[in-house]
């Protein structure tokens, strides 16, 4: 199979197997999109914290597992620098890795928020800038944020959460203006409700202040999202939306996909704000 890389904004070149570096490879839509990639033939290193959680992923042709841990500079340098070593060359990232904290925000302290931010920002960030001056010398290149529909849409108790989606959203925009001129094509893929460990093992949740008003809020909130990560889509319909958006060659910035992201976001687009904002209310039972 060939898959067409730009190494030039006017002149391509025709590759056999593009490399792709998936963060947050060990489970969930990360896991997903290495077998997709490894499917078609790619080369890919699927990088996680801990690379015995990595399951049967390095027996898959063309994958190699590696460590990754988004809150050190150091380890993502080396993680590049080890693909590139591998590979000879980095064509994809795939920006996985992540988690969600969520309840009432009067109840979580610095280290938690700081803890969000430093992992699903800031980690996202660090390999972001880890691959832009591979992909620069090579003219051409593809960074594939996994965002959510909760950066550009909003729900009760997901506040933290939102913040760091919002910020990849702006990032990521604006960062298309600067790497357009070197062929490399930003894409924001926006999951709506997923079943994986986003709902479970990775969920953080933010004790609410004892006595002060919250708990029918809470109960009422956390019921409507649990039930809507287990009546989610799988972590494929995912992958298979990376993976389309890795070979679209035009400059697309936003993939929405999933229940009920493409539906939100485009009421989000055509309702008044306070319209918009009153449905979310109604779902939640916020009535004041």
């Amino acid at each position: 199979m060939l898959w067409r890389l730009p190494i030039s904004l006017t002149s391509p070149v025709v590759m056999s197997t593009p490399v792709v570096l998936v963060t947050g490879a060990s489970s969930g839509i990360g896991r997903a999109t290495v077998s997709a990639c490894a499917a078609r033939g790619w080369s890919v290193a699927a990088t996680m914290r801990r690379p015995d959680d990595a399951a049967g992923l390095a027996a898959l042709p063309g994958v190699v597992v590696l460590p990754l841990d988004v809150t050190s500079a150091d380890s993502v340098e080396s993680a590049v620098a080890t693909t590139v070593a591998t590979f000879g060359r980095l064509d994809v990232v795939v920006n996985n890795a992540g988690y969600a904290i969520d309840g009432v925000f009067e109840g979580a302290d610095d280290a938690t928020i700081r803890r969000q931010f430093e992992t699903n920002v800031f980690g996202l960030m660090r390999v972001t800038r880890a691959a832009i001056p591979v992909m620069r010398r090579q003219q051409g290149g593809t960074i594939v944020q996994v965002a959510s529909m909760g950066g550009r849409v909003t729900f009760p108790l997901y506040s933290v959460y939102h913040g760091t989606k919002w910020a990849v959203e702006g990032f990521s925009e604006s960062l298309a203006f600067e790497l357009r001129p070197f062929g490399i094509r930003m894409r924001l893929v926006e999951p709506g409700a997923i079943r994986t460990d986003f709902y479970g093992r990775s969920r953080e949740p933010i004790v609410a202040p004892v006595g002060a008003g919250y708990d029918d809020l809470v109960a009422r909130c956390e019921a409507i999202s649990l039930a809507g990560g287990r009546g989610g889509s799988s972590p494929e319909v995912v992958a298979d939306t990376i993976v389309r958006a890795i070979t679209d060659r035009g400059w697309r910035l936003r993939y929405p996909v999933a229940p009920p992201a493409p539906l939100l976001m485009a009421l989000r687009k055509m309702l008044p704000e306070a319209w918009f904002l009153r449905l979310i209310r109604r779902r939640y039972g916020i009535r004041s």
